[in-house]
């Protein structure tokens, strides 16, 4: 089973998720979005299976300077398409494990979903 995870290298959730799995001798793969951005097809499939709400990240810094108009009337549509202009307002780490994924970083659903 090939794992993937999504997120920016220089996050701190990244970080700590990327010390965990390298803790435990789990090989992954890392798909940073500053630099290789995020294809549409995978956005839509992440909403469609965690909910725009989980995957937007609204505590972040680029979701927070958004002018309100752009704020406003947020939906799966418009979530996709800021978060595919703007890849930092993707929660971070999306952690691929194949046949699930996990939005986040918490050692415990780590611990109880990736293989060792």
């Amino acid at each position: 089973m090939s794992i993937k995870m999504y997120g920016i290298k220089n996050c701190d959730t990244i970080k700590k998720a990327r010390t965990w799995l390298e803790g435990h001798g789990v090989a992954y793969d890392f798909h940073d979005y500053k630099a290789s951005g995020i294809d549409r097809k995978s956005l839509e499939s992440w909403v469609k299976e965690f909910g725009w709400e989980t995957v937007l990240n609204r505590a972040g810094t680029t979701f927070k300077k958004l002018p309100d108009a752009e704020k406003e009337g947020l939906d799966a549509e418009k979530a996709i398409t800021l978060m595919h202009a703007q890849p930092s307002m993707i929660k971070r780490p999306m952690l691929d494990l194949g046949s699930h994924r996990l939005v986040g970083f918490k050692p415990e659903a780590y611990e109880a979903a990736v293989p060792k």
